[in-house]
């Protein structure tokens, strides 16, 4: 049984401080679509809670990670990438003078430079999950970086990345260590995940302090067209 905010991530935020956005049938929850692909379960989850997630999510792609990512029969598993979770309690963080707080009006760049630099899911309304920093060159914006999952006691540091153009110039650390600082602000603590593969991201992170907590997976699922209806 998952005894710690981070152990089951998304289930942690949705039933605790992001109760507010979720989207619930039984003991499944899910993002709004518009705001996170991802979908939880409790770790314990029987056949009724499937059953439940298949009413809650319909014929439409989710992810799943934590305890819980690996489906029973009846759904189709269409990705799954191997991830790392990053423990950043040891990381004080430091505002940035160049960042800025990324709004509504810039979510038409913000979409764009995802597009380009693939750091995970990001949807139309991410952006309403927390604080976004940018940091913008010539009046473009080149780097960013905000908060996603809000277990309890913490704060997901994420959509992290750079345009290719401006790579080496520190954009990323800088605005990783911006968003933790706005995170100990609140009295929460920062972490991350990241692709397992995605070795440069880890180093970077582990130079500004987070340190691995535990190995994951992204897993996105849908429903099989052969799961019987209810």
């Amino acid at each position: 049984m998952s005894t710690h905010p981070l152990d089951n991530p998304v289930w942690s935020a949705l039933t605790g401080p992001q109760a507010d956005i979720v989207e619930r049938a039984g003991s499944a929850v899910r993002y709004p679509a518009d705001v996170s692909p991802f979908a939880a379960l409790p770790a314990d989850a029987d056949d009724a809670a499937w059953a439940a997630l298949a009413d809650l999510v319909g014929p439409t792609t989710i992810v799943l990670t934590g305890p819980v990512h690996r489906p029973p029969a009846g759904w189709r598993v269409l990705e799954s990438i191997p991830g790392v979770q990053l423990d950043g309690s040891a990381v004080a963080g430091a505002p940035d003078p160049e960042a800025v707080v990324l709004t509504e009006a810039d979510v038409p760049e913000m979409l764009d430079l995802v597009r380009r630099t693939r750091p995970g899911p990001f949807e139309k309304r991410t952006h309403t999950l927390g604080t976004y920093y940018g940091i913008r060159r010539g009046g473009a914006l080149v780097a960013m970086a905000g908060e996603r999952m809000r277990p309890g006691g913490w704060a997901e540091i994420s959509a992290v990345c750079t345009d290719p153009a401006h790579r080496g110039q520190g954009l990323a650390g800088r605005l990783t260590l911006a968003v933790a600082a706005t995170i100990r602000a609140r009295g929460e603590l920062p972490f991350l995940h990241t692709g397992a593969a995605n070795a440069p991201a880890i180093r970077l992170y582990e130079s500004l302090g987070f340190r691995l907590r535990r190995e994951t997976a992204f897993t996105a699922v849908r429903l099989d067209r052969s799961y019987p209806a209810r």
